[in-house]
């Protein structure tokens, strides 16, 4: 089973010409509204692509909690760890481009105020509790030590990466996932080269493993056994913004399903590509048939 703890957002959406500058302000002809957060997309993913999961997090007391929950709810995502707090349930203004590239502004609101104890009751031995960036990080480090404790296993994708000393939390993270940008943040952080090979050999050296996500280029990832790349294959990307948590998912959910390393990042990345053709964080999440049809594609 995969624990999910972290955010739930209601995503804003507009798909503009291109992006604005600072300063600038551009124009598009409508908006849409999305349930999102990365700790949901990333839960709704995981059970998509075939595990039973259980999402932890906090929403508010207004009129877009049950919209951030809705595409959860239809999904048999366990929600019976979703505090209802006073205040609001998490925003997030995203801009689209044409050729899919976003930029995000997130407003925490309830998000801000999760608590790792509400995990005292859904941590099992041999589980995996799959955590993001967008709730404090005392918080996050808190779930991995009782994660660590009950004998879970923990991936950590830190988007976005905290500040302040990273050497607990990534010293308790099982699978870390990062992109290009967040890997050479945390490798600045422990004043490692900014190759992503120099970064993933040091991390991967603990005993950890460690994945780099690039896009378009796919993936390179390290289990120990030295760096592994693996290509994301051609689509027409309509969206971008699921991708990642997509990947996560899809990761999480293949590890949870005891699928070899090689095999579980083909899936990730079948899943990340599938999702970039469809708008919406959540919405693009793609099911299991389909996330297998294509990563028996990729070599």
């Amino acid at each position: 089973m995969i624990t999910v703890f972290g955010s739930i957002n209601l995503d804003l959406v507009v798909a503009v010409p291109r992006l604005p500058r600072a300063g600038e302000t551009v124009s598009g002809p409508d908006h849409q509204m999305f349930p999102g957060g990365k700790g949901a997309n990333q839960a709704l993913a995981a059970r998509r692509a075939g595990s039973a999961v259980t999402m932890i997090s906090a929403v508010g007391q207004d009129a877009f909690a049950d919209l951030a929950l809705r595409n959860l709810r239809q999904a048999d995502v366990d929600l019976s760890g979703i505090r209802s707090l006073p205040g609001t349930t998490g925003i997030a203004l995203i801009g689209i481009d044409p050729a899919g590239e976003n930029q995000i502004i997130v407003a925490s609101g309830t998000n801000a105020r999760v608590d790792a104890e509400w995990l005292s009751e859904v941590l099992i031995p041999n589980g995996i509790l799959l955590l993001q960036g967008e709730i404090p990080f005392t918080e996050n480090v808190t779930s991995m030590q009782m994660a660590k404790a009950e004998g879970s296993r923990v991936i950590w994708n830190p988007a976005p990466v905290p500040e302040g000393n990273l050497r607990d939390a990534l010293e308790a993270t099982d699978v870390l996932v990062v992109n290009e940008s967040e890997a050479a943040l945390i490798a600045a952080s422990l004043g490692l080269a900014g190759e992503p090979e120099a970064f993933l050999a040091h991390f991967a050296s603990d005993g950890h493993v460690a994945v780099v996500t690039q896009g378009s280029q796919g993936i390179v990832a390290d289990d120990g056994n030295g760096p592994v790349r693996i290509g994301a294959p051609k689509i027409e990307a309509v969206d971008t913004t699921g991708a990642g948590d997509a990947f996560c998912g899809a990761l999480a959910s293949a590890l949870d399903r005891n699928i070899p390393f090689p095999r579980a990042l083909r899936e990730g990345i079948a899943a990340g590509a599938l999702a970039c053709t469809v708008t919406g964080a959540q919405t693009s999440a793609p099911h299991h048939e389909d996330i297998m049809r294509l990563a028996d594609q990729i070599l």
